[in-house]
C-alpha cells in the first residue's frame, strides 16, 4: 500500500453505492467561501447586465428605462465590492489584488473588471443624474456596458477553474447559465422600476433570460450525467434549485401574460424572477460544497470519464 496517498473504496450494498476514503477524509477540501459569495454572484451579474440594458435603452431613445437600469447597475456595482471584501475578511486583500494584473487568475481579473465597471458606472450616473461632465459620463456608460458581460460571467469561470466536480465539469454551461440569470435579473429589476409603457425591452429581457436559465440548467444536468447531476437535485442545493425553477417559471409566465398592461403584475413577476435568479446562484453554490464533500463525485466521475475515453488520461 502506497504511503501518504488517500485510498478510496467503493462498496455496493443492496444497490446502494457507498464511497469512503482512507482516513475517512474527503478527497477534496470544501470551498472556504461564505454566504457573501453567492450574493456577490447575484449582485455582480445584476450590475453587469443592467449596464448593458442601460446602453441599449439610450441607443433606442428610451431615456427613462436607460436611467433606471443605470441606477440598478450602480446599486449592484456598489454592493458587490462590500460583499467581496467581507468574504475576504480584510479590505487590504482586495487592494492587494489590484496591485498586479494576472491574466491567469480569474479572481484577479475579476477584481479588475469589478473595479472598472463600478468606477465607470459611478461616473456615468453622475453625468446622467447630476449633469457632471455629461459627455464623459456617456463614454463611461458605454465602457461599463462593454465590460458588463464579463462581470456577469467571470464568477462562473472562477468556480469552473476549481477542482470541485460539479463546477469544473459544467464549465461549458455555467458561464451561459450565469449570463442568462444576470439578464433575467436585470430585466426584472428594470421592469419593477419602469412604467409598463416604457419597460418593453426590460420585460423581454427578463422573460428570455428566465427561460434560458431554466433550459440551461436542465441542459447542464443532462450533460453532467446521473452521478454529477445528483448534488443539484438533492439536499439543500436540490431544494434551492426547485424553488429557483418555480420562481423563474412563474415570474416569466406572469410577466408574459400580465406584465404588459398591469403594473402590479409586472412588479410581482419581476420579484419572482429576481428571487429565481438569486436562488439559482445559491443552488450552484451549495451543490459545489456537496460534491466536494463526498469522494464519490470525484472518484467515480473520474472512472466514468476514463472508461468513456477508452482508458486514456
Amino acid at each position: 500500500m502506497s504511503q501518504g496517498r488517500p485510498q478510496v473504496s467503493v462498496v455496493q450494498r443492496d444497490g446502494d453505492t457507498r464511497t469512503s476514503s482512507y482516513y475517512g477524509r474527503p478527497v477534496l477540501k470544501e470551498p472556504v467561501w461564505s454566504w457573501e459569495v453567492p450574493w456577490y454572484f447575484f449582485t455582480g451579474g445584476l450590475a453587469g447586465a443592467s449596464s448593458g440594458l442601460s446602453l441599449m435603452g439610450r441607443l433606442a431613445g428610451n431615456e427613462r428605462l436607460s436611467r433606471r437600469a443605470l441606477l440598478i447597475a450602480l446599486a449592484g456595482a456598489s454592493v458587490s465590492p462590500i460583499l467581496l471584501i467581507s468574504d475576504l475578511g480584510r479590505p487590504e486583500r482586495f487592494y492587494n489584488m489590484l496591485r498586479v494584473m494576472k491574466p491567469t487568475s480569474p479572481m484577479n481579473v475579476g477584481t479588475w473588471i469589478l473595479s472598472a465597471v463600478g468606477g465607470a458606472t459611478g461616473i456615468a450616473a453622475l453625468g446622467e443624474h447630476l449633469g457632471v461632465f455629461p459627455r464623459f459620463g456617456r463614454l463611461a456608460g458605454a465602457l461599463s456596458a462593454l465590460l458588463g458581460p464579463a462581470l456577469s460571467t467571470y464568477t462562473a469561470v472562477l468556480i469552473c477553474d476549481t477542482s470541485v466536480p460539479v463546477w469544473h465539469e459544467a464549465r461549458r454551461e455555467l458561464p451561459l447559465l450565469f449570463a442568462a440569470s444576470s439578464a433575467a435579473s436585470a430585466g426584472a429589476a428594470a421592469t419593477i422600476l419602469t412604467p409598463p409603457g416604457e419597460a418593453g425591452p426590460a420585460r423581454r429581457l427578463a422573460i428570455g433570460g428566465a427561460l434560458a436559465e431554466l433550459v440551461l440548467t436542465e441542459t447542464m444536468k443532462r450533460r453532467l450525467g446521473d452521478l454529477l447531476a445528483e448534488p443539484y437535485e438533492k439536499g439543500e442545493a436540490g431544494r434551492l434549485g426547485g424553488l429557483a425553477r418555480f420562481a423563474s417559471g412563474l415570474g416569466a409566465a406572469l410577466m408574459a401574460f400580465g406584465g404588459r398592461r398591469r403594473r402590479p403584475a409586472a412588479v410581482a413577476a419581476g420579484a419572482f424572477i429576481l428571487a429565481g435568479a438569486a436562488l439559482a446562484r445559491w443552488s450552484v453554490f451549495r451543490a459545489g460544497f456537496e460534491s466536494a464533500r463526498d469522494p464519490r463525485y470525484t472518484v467515480l466521475a473520474q472512472r466514468e470519464r476514463l472508461s468513456r475515453d477508452g482508458g486514456r488520461g
